[in-house]
């Protein structure tokens, strides 16, 4: 069951401090439409993020994708974390066409205004797996000021990633890449030329890493494609961007 931290609700501030981790905050996004999101508070953040989960998007059925497995860790870091879940229209989960689409957008906007009232705290958004499509999407129609930047985990280039008009992103862009992802639909071969085609960010980067473990399908979380093993490694690289590039 859901446990709304009502404070924050009705302030619209965060006190994020005095709520426990995995908070459920639903948000309305229009008629009865809810979004809601699993708060990881830092203590004295100096960034926050959306994590915009894998597989069907529903967090529940996900539970050991990559990012929820260190949501915990950025916000020990400095970063806290907003981790999205499946807006209560698509109870099943979200498909990828809707992933790309306007909706979907405004459903992150949502997030994104709710954490940008911790004042002075920049906002980034980070996918993995299916979920680079969602974050991408919303990087694009949301842009700056609001998004201050991006980070792709995992991107599933050849999997829905090609309805996302990269040239369009404005924000600075992380891509983390494993070398040996063996998921058919998220290919390291096609990271570079993803990163080219963003024509119009201001500052972009490829960082690829290296690892062989796996206990699950190649698409699956406990793989190369979901960091297994390296997952410290892959997350003191992104806060370290993320700190790099904060406005």
């Amino acid at each position: 069951m859901i446990k709304l931290c009502t404070a924050l609700l009705l302030a619209l501030s965060f006190g994020l401090a005095g709520c426990a981790q995995q908070q459920g905050v639903a948000l309305p996004v229009g008629g009865s439409v809810t979004q809601t999101i699993y708060l990881h508070p830092a203590s004295h953040p100096f960034a926050s993020a959306v994590f915009f989960p894998g597989g069907s998007g529903v967090v529940a059925a996900v539970q050991g994708n990559f990012l929820l497995r260190v949501a915990h860790d950025f916000a020990a870091k400095g970063i806290t974390v907003a981790v999205a879940d499946s807006p209560s229209d698509h109870p099943e989960g979200m498909s990828r066409d809707f992933r790309a689409s306007a909706p979907a957008a405004a459903d992150a906007a949502a997030i994104v205004a709710f954490l940008r009232h911790e004042p002075g705290v920049p906002v980034w958004l980070v996918g993995t797996s299916n979920g680079t499509i969602s974050a991408a999407n919303a990087a694009v129609r949301i842009g700056p000021p609001q998004v201050a930047g991006l980070v792709l985990t995992s991107s599933v280039w050849n999997g829905g990633m090609a309805a996302v008009p990269l040239d369009r992103l404005r924000v600075p862009t992380l891509i983390v890449h494993n070398r040996n992802d063996g998921c058919v639909e998220s290919p390291f071969s096609q990271a570079a030329p993803a990163l080219a085609e963003m024509s119009a960010v201001p500052v972009k980067q490829l960082i690829s890493v290296s690892s062989s473990a796996e206990t699950s399908q190649p698409c699956g979380a406990f793989s190369p494609h979901g960091y297994l093993g390296i997952e410290p490694t892959v997350v003191s690289d992104i806060v370290d961007w993320i700190r790099m590039h904060e406005r």
